[in-house]
């Protein structure tokens, strides 16, 4: 674990080598990817076939290719009466907040005379990835699923991997109460290509998301073009700003929420005082030896974890800025002046009773969100990723005749007769 202080003389080159620490894929990974992806691609389901049983340890041929609905309905009835009523206040309340992301068609007049706005439409079919290798998670197939349906996707696919061949019933409830249509049993880039290139048993999509591995990752990375992404998502990441007012067992908690998750994960704190830094230090290490999680979560923690003082926490906003980080906990009485610096963040945590954990489960907003310092310029996962802006523009003669001559000005400017021909035709 690195600790880094705001006075050190040589703080900036630590903490610039912080922000620059590569933790994602090699080149080695891109190069095998590559080769999965034009093998689905020329071979199909042979090719599909091969790497279930090479990397999932089953054939799909034996085992079943795809789980029927009945399997999934099936599934959430089976629940314990409090995980299914859990799933479902989860569900209940992403789709109340997605809900509100859908966008209005706009058609107005301007004062030329033309007709002009913008209709938004769903894509046709949409993939969703769901991880089921180093734990499985019914949060992902809602936080992907919903906002899909909310937009109004006519046919939702899921892949899942099924390590020898055993299926997560959870994963299943999960697809039953967001409403997935086809669920199919493959998972890493062979299941990215198969959604992108189609197979003979599985249909095209047009847009792919959720998360995966590097492999997952990658492959979605080189398949952008042939169908829409929701991002290239990295190795999870959270930065804690955090007084000395807090329980350090509560900041440490929340550290660890995302170090359990991989060791390339990453877990930051900021603080103002030195002595709660060294208390939250000692009270990582005594939660580590209890998880049954430790293994991963240690190696993340002495791998990437960080703590950094600083003389005022609003010292750290521009630190945190430069971080971009997935998950951001204000952990302070009044978060507001803070919040209002932050301009770069997947998603903020305000005050003290608001761990990131909430916000993976039932808070509402979507836990799917930019890493790797992409919070810079990306969002998290919305209802707008299953949808699509057409513009469109409607001119009479008069309406011509007040703006047609200037393009074509423009058009004879650049060079484009034909282009000035078409609308100087119209003018006379």
């Amino acid at each position: 674990m690195l600790r880094l202080d705001l006075t050190d003389l040589d703080f900036e080159r630590s903490f610039a080598e912080l922000v620059d620490a590569r933790r994602e894929a090699d080149a080695d990974v891109a190069r095998d990817v590559r080769a999965i992806l034009a093998a689905v691609r020329d071979e199909g389901d042979a090719a599909l076939a091969a790497f279930t049983r090479r990397f999932d340890r089953h054939d799909p041929e034996e085992t079943g290719w795809r789980i029927e609905q009945a399997d999934c309905v099936a599934a959430l009835e089976g629940l314990a009466p409090d995980l299914r009523a859990a799933l479902e206040l989860a569900h209940d309340r992403i789709v109340a907040y997605h809900s509100k992301q859908r966008p209005a068609d706009s058609d107005q007049v301007d004062d030329a005379g033309v007709r002009l706005g913008a209709r938004w439409r769903a894509v046709q079919a949409a993939g969703v990835y769901v991880p089921g290798g180093r734990a499985a998670y019914p949060s992902s197939v809602l936080m992907n699923a919903v906002p899909a349906k909310v937009a109004g996707v006519e046919r939702l696919v899921m892949v899942t991997p099924t390590p020898d061949g055993e299926v997560n019933p959870l994963v299943l409830a999960a697809a039953a109460l967001a409403g997935v249509d086809e669920v199919w049993r493959i998972g890493g880039a062979q299941a990215i290509a198969a959604l992108a290139y189609g197979t003979e048993r599985i249909k095209p999509v047009d847009v792919v998301t959720g998360p995966g591995n590097a492999w997952v990752a990658e492959a979605k990375r080189q398949l952008y073009g042939v169908v829409g992404i929701d991002m290239v998502a990295g190795p999870s990441e959270i930065v804690v700003v955090a007084d000395g007012a807090n329980d350090p067992e509560w900041i440490a908690a929340d550290l660890l929420s995302q170090a359990e998750h991989d060791p390339t994960s990453q877990s930051i704190l900021f603080t103002d005082d030195a002595l709660f830094a060294d208390a939250v230090a000692e009270a990582v290490d005594r939660q580590i030896a209890t998880l049954a999680t430790k293994a991963v979560a240690r190696d993340s923690w002495d791998a990437n974890g960080a703590i950094i003082v600083v003389e005022r926490l609003d010292q750290a906003m521009p630190l945190v800025d430069r971080l971009a980080p997935e998950h951001l906990e204000l952990a302070v009485d009044d978060p507001e002046p803070l919040f209002d610096r932050v301009r770069n963040a997947g998603s903020v945590f305000l005050g003290r009773h608001t761990p990131e954990a909430v916000g993976d489960y039932v808070a509402g907003p979507n836990h799917v969100l930019p890493t790797g310092r992409r919070a810079r310029f990306a969002s998290g996962l919305s209802v707008l990723d299953y949808m699509k802006r057409t513009s469109f523009l409607g001119l009479d003669a008069a309406a011509l005749g007040r703006i047609g001559p200037a393009a074509v000005t423009l058009a004879e400017a650049e060079g484009l007769p034909a282009h000035a021909r078409s609308v100087a035709i119209r003018l006379s």
